[in-house]
Parts: structure tokens; C-alpha cells; sequence
């Protein structure tokens, strides 16, 4: 059954006339064609009884038709969108439209709205649970960008330096990306040096990599549709035996949830098995943020993995382990890394070393 497919079985199901995707990624998901339409609309349309349609930019089209197999219809700068979706679509009343809110800003919302006027049921439930589970393919991609993040991690690892600065790093690892044929970091690339590293959502700057100090690597790659994601803190010189000390709190954290998580168990544990480490250490109070996300398409997608959520973990899918000690003005630590859920455990996508490695600047 294709993805499109399955939507209009869901259609079906639910007694939906009609459903709208306009978040990029998920229509690259459900019928393989990718573009960033930037400020312009681009929008699929699934009908449970017809052939689908997909609105685009007029510059779009030729492309998007040697990818779908069902009508595309773009529009020019200059015309109405919602005028040109209106003729587009078949004449017929719509009484129930499903549509994705987590991607449906106001403007898109109250154009739609001139053309259908009635409240729209939530999809994003539905197409949550379809990148959910991740298929031996799109396994196979991640594993993929997995071995590319663990390349551009080694390009970091090359280039400290104490005349050099974060962003002197980070330029160094996104330029030997691209001359490898990786186009798009799946994020902005992270090296934070000393007390930077401090705050989960450091800011690299002009700060020179610090001696005897610990260096956090946050980065990960986007190829074959698919994104990777992890975290490696090295040691510059001879860090103090306090920050070896978290260092290794927070190994231990990372692999203790690793080591729990298998099929049955509920993400709400999985974030617990670490976070209780690092909590009978004494430093609970500084791990301030959930132990882990999806990832697929998306760098950040469903699920968390985090107190209070009780899903429980099924086979196929893919999510960080990340924890972390953040203590303002003395010394952050985060050690990451992404995988898929197995019969009996989890397997990770990076490769690089874990036990604390050390590095001259």
C-alpha cells in the first residue's frame, strides 16, 4: 500500500472529504518529490475517491511532474493561490477537511479558509503515526547519514586548536561536507569550548577554543531525503578532575538508557533509566531537558522520549538518547547519539567513541 494510499484509507475511515498537507517534508514523504517552496505555497491535496493534487510554484512544475504521477498545478507570482486551488480541485462541496496543524500558519489557514469554510480536523496525529515506524530502507538512509555525521565529527576532532575559534571549527567541518556531496547540515552545526558549553543551546561564536577545557560537538548531516544527529564533548589539554568526573556521570547515563531500551518498555522509562544516574549523583537539577526525539526525515520528530509520555516502544523506531549536565559558569557535558529500535534492543547510527578522548590544542 502506498503512503498516499494509506491516507485515503484513513479518508475513508473517518468520513473525510478531503485532506491538506503543506509542510514540505511530508509531502516529500508521501510522494517523494522535495522542495522548499520558501515563502510560496506549495500544498498536496488527497481525496479518499479521486486522484490526489499537488499546488506548487509555477518554477516547481516540470520537476514535481517527473516525480508524481498524479496532476500538478502551479501558479504564478502574480495570481491568487487560493483562486487557482479553487478551479483545481473538482466541484464539489467539501464538508469535512482533515489538515496538518503543525505546519498550517494563519496565513495559510485564512486563505484556505476563503475557499472552505469549515473548522478542519487535526491530521497531524495520522501522519505522526505513519513516519512512526520506520521502514529497512529508511533505516538503511539514516545509517548512511549516520557514517557522514561521524565523518564530519572526525573533521572537528582534526581541527582543534587553540588559535582557533567555534566558528574557524564549524566552517572547517561544513566545507569538507560539501566537498563530500552532503548539501544541508541537518541543523546548525555546534562547537561550543569551555563554559559554552554550559548552556544546552549555546550560540558558537568568536571564542577561542579553551585549554584544559571541554569541547561539546553538536552536528549531524541531511542526505537521501534522511538526517542524523549526535553529540561527542572531548577534552582540550587536561581538564580538572571535576569535569572528568561529570563526564562520566553522564557516559554512564547515556549508556544506561541505551542498554534498557527494547520493545515494551515506555518512553517515560527510557528517559527515566538515565535521568535517575544522574540524579543519585547529585546533579539532576542541571540535566534540563528531555533525553531524546525522533528523527527521520526531520531532524525533531515525534516522538519525546520523556517523563511523562507512556508510549510504548515498538520495533523500527528511531529516536536520540541524549543526556546531558549543564552547570552555569563551570562545565556543560552532552553525549548523543540516534537509533533504531530492534526485537531486543537498540542499535545506534554513529560510530564515533564515547570514552572521554583527549586532544592537544
Amino acid at each position: 500500500m502506498s503512503k498516499i494510499t494509506s491516507v485515503q484509507a484513513y479518508l475513508n475511515q473517518e468520513h473525510l472529504d478531503l485532506a491538506i498537507f503543506s509542510n514540505p517534508t511530508t509531502i516529500h514523504y508521501l510522494t517523494g518529490f522535495a522542495s522548499d517552496p520558501h515563502e510560496r505555497h506549495m500544498m498536496l491535496f488527497i481525496l479518499p475517491d479521486a486522484e490526489s493534487l499537488l499546488f506548487l510554484p509555477a518554477l516547481d512544475v516540470e520537476r514535481a511532474r517527473a516525480t508524481v504521477n498524479f496532476p500538478v498545478v502551479g501558479y504564478q507570482d502574480a495570481e491568487n493561490p487560493w483562486q487557482r486551488i479553487k478551479e483545481s480541485l473538482p466541484a464539489k462541496t467539501f464538508k469535512r477537511i482533515g489538515a496538518e496543524f503543525d505546519n498550517l500558519n494563519l496565513s495559510r489557514f485564512y486563505g484556505l479558509k476563503t475557499i472552505f469554510d469549515q473548522d478542519f480536523t487535526d491530521l497531524t496525529p495520522l501522519i505522526n503515526r505513519m513516519k512512526l515506524i520506520k521502514s529497512r530502507d529508511e533505516i538503511d538512509k539514516m545509517l548512511i547519514a549516520g557514517e557522514f555525521a561521524d565523518k564530519a565529527m572526525q573533521v572537528g576532532f582534526d581541527n582543534i586548536s587553540l588559535q582557533k575559534t567555534e566558528t574557524d571549527i564549524i566552517a572547517q567541518i561544513e566545507f569538507e561536507m560539501k566537498k563530500q556531496g552532503i548539501s544541508k547540515m541537518s541543523f546548525e552545526t555546534m562547537v561550543l569550548t569551555g563554559n559554552n558549553a554550559a548552556n544546552p543551546h549555546g550560540i558558537p561564536g568568536t571564542n577561542l577554543i579553551e585549554n584544559n577545557a571541554l569541547l561539546l560537538f553538536d552536528l549531524g548531516v541531511e542526505t537521501l531525503g534522511y538526517t542524523s544527529d549526535m553529540t561527542r564533548t572531548v577534552a582540550v589539554g587536561q581538564p580538572d578532575q571535576f569535569k572528568k568526573d561529570i563526564y562520566e556521570i553522564v557516559l554512564e547515563a547515556q549508556l544506561t538508557a541505551q542498554d534498557f531500551i527494547k520493545p515494551g518498555v515506555t518512553a517515560s522509562q527510557v528517559d527515566a533509566a538515565a535521568r535517575q544516574v544522574i540524579e543519585k549523583a547529585g546533579y539532576g537539577e542541571y540535566f534540563n531537558h528531555r533525553l531524546g526525539h525522533g528523527l527521520g526525515m526531520d531532524v525533531h520528530e515525534f516522538p519525546s522520549i520523556m517523563a511523562g509520555n507512556d508510549m510504548v516502544i515498538e520495533e523500527g523506531m528511531c529516536f536520540s538518547v541524549e543526556p546531558g549536565i549543564y552547570i552555569p559558569g563551570k562545565v556543560g557535558v552532552r553525549i548523543e547519539d540516534c537509533g533504531y529500535v530492534t526485537k531486543s534492543g537498540f542499535e545506534v547510527f554513529t560510530q564515533t567513541p564515547k570514552e572521554l578522548l583527549y586532544f592537544e590544542g
